[in-house]
């Protein structure tokens, strides 16, 4: 990390560039699924949750995913942090209740350079 007061790398720069590109897609892959985003980059005390999407009754929170071709399924899902996830899920019901009736999952979008964005349906449970 740098000092602070310290601009931030080149790296780390076009690093969420690229977060925020792979986040714009996987809305737009939703939005065309039907789904009616709720939150973008949600953040809260315990975590950030990418995508907050409802679509007939079930709210899904997505992480994106933004990776270099060749990145195997598998690595990827290993760089998922569930538990702060979780969190995030939990402290966004507890200010939306309104929502707690409804059907909750926890999706996955895949980015890479030159492809479609791939969406994995309750890619992982808490």
């Amino acid at each position: 990390m740098p000092p602070s007061g310290s601009r931030p790398s080149n790296r780390r720069i076009e690093a969420e560039r690229g977060g925020q590109r792979g986040e714009a897609l996987a809305a737009l892959l939703l939005r065309l699924k039907f789904y009616r985003i709720l939150a973008r980059r949600f953040r809260t005390p315990v975590g950030e949750i990418d995508l907050i999407a409802e679509r007939w009754g079930t709210v899904a929170f997505v992480e994106v995913k933004t990776r270099a071709r060749g990145t195997s399924e598998e690595h990827i899902l290993e760089a998922v942090n569930t538990d702060r996830i979780g969190r995030a899920a939990e402290y966004w019901l507890m200010k939306h209740p309104a929502y707690a009736e409804h059907t909750l999952r926890f999706d996955l979008v895949l980015v890479s350079p030159g492809r479609w964005p791939s969406h994995r349906v309750d890619a992982f449970r808490l």
